[in-house]
């Protein structure tokens, strides 16, 4: 079996947005203990074992932003990361599977990396994702933010992370937020935009509905919920009010819109939730790459292990498979 990524290219129309339409969540109300039992019971009322959980992995793999954002990262670092990213489990499991061929989602990576991904991802349909907009505060000026879009997208990037600037959702300045959103999806250009919301920072669930919903109305083809850099990352009630504004705008404008929590995703059993998450609120198109990714790195060396003793009974040692 054949199971590889696609870059975020799909089979239905890109969202090219709407004019602000503030209404669409003015009297929004959040039941935020409703939203924390719904995001704790989730995972209790089905659950996924033996041949099914494996076959639930082996999708989250396909799934994956595979990340390194680190100020150390280098070219050498970047060109093991894709490795990973075309050769995602060992040859064993592989076959023991019946799996003849697999990679990750796409490779995230940050602007000045973007040359040493492609460069490595050369001659593969994984597409290069690369963060923008002064990752991770989006503090820079303007001009900068788009610039730094422009470069990556010249340099091979066919996704870019971008993110919004947090204080115009504190303040309620959504037109502000709208404007900044919708210039940088005019600077992606081709290039697919994701929306981090930096939910984290955003204080109330309402903010975060409502910050979901002027992203896409600006135009982004993902909503995602954190750098990583945050004290708080991707919790699932968070997500639950990013997935129903996601719903929401579907149902008004008929678009499909992609969702990537990231960020504090380091175990198969959070790709497992995050899966059961997508098809119980949105059903199983966004079990797909093209609709659904997981911004992580270290949560595949975990996936490999349970795959491995999917297969043996045994739990191999850490370093006996090859890291991200």
């Amino acid at each position: 079996m054949s199971l590889s990524a696609s870059a975020a290219t799909a089979n239905f129309p890109r969202n090219q947005g709407v004019p602000l339409q503030t209404d669409w969540f003015d009297a929004i109300a959040v039941n935020t203990s409703a939203a924390e039992r719904r995001a704790a019971t989730m995972t209790t009322r089905r659950t996924v074992k033996k041949e099914f959980q494996a076959a639930w992995l082996v999708n989250a793999i396909r799934c994956i932003d595979l990340t390194t954002l680190s100020g150390d990262d280098t070219p050498d670092r970047v060109a093991r990361l894709c490795a990973k990213a075309r050769r995602p489990l060992s040859d064993e499991i592989m076959t023991g599977l019946g799996l003849d061929h697999l990679t990750t989602g796409a490779v995230c990576v940050y602007p000045s990396m973007v040359p040493a991904a492609v460069k490595a991802l050369k001659g593969t349909s994984i597409p290069v994702a690369s963060v923008a907009t002064g990752f991770p505060a989006g503090l820079t000026p303007l001009a900068l933010r788009l610039a730094e879009i422009k470069y990556a997208v010249e340099e091979g990037a066919e996704e870019i992370d971008i993110v919004i600037h947090r204080a115009q959702v504190l303040n309620g300045d959504w037109q502000a937020l709208y404007d900044e959103v919708a210039a940088m999806r005019e600077a992606c250009g081709a290039a697919h935009m994701k929306a981090i919301l930096a939910t984290g920072e955003l204080r109330t669930l309402r903010n975060v509905y409502k910050a979901s919903m002027v992203a896409m109305q600006a135009g982004s083809d993902f909503i995602k919920t954190s750098t990583g850099k945050e004290g708080v990352n991707a919790t699932l009630p968070v997500s639950l009010i990013m997935v129903r504004a996601l719903r929401d705008y579907g149902r008004l404008t008929g678009h499909k819109i992609g969702f990537k929590p990231a960020g504090g995703m380091k175990y198969a059993k959070d790709a497992i939730a995050w899966q059961i998450l997508m098809k119980e609120e949105l059903g199983n198109d966004w079990l797909q790459p093209d609709l659904f990714r997981l911004g992580a790195s270290s949560m595949l060396a975990d996936i490999e292990r349970q795959l491995e003793h999917h297969l043996t009974g045994r739990y191999a040692a850490a370093h006996r498979n090859a890291i991200a």
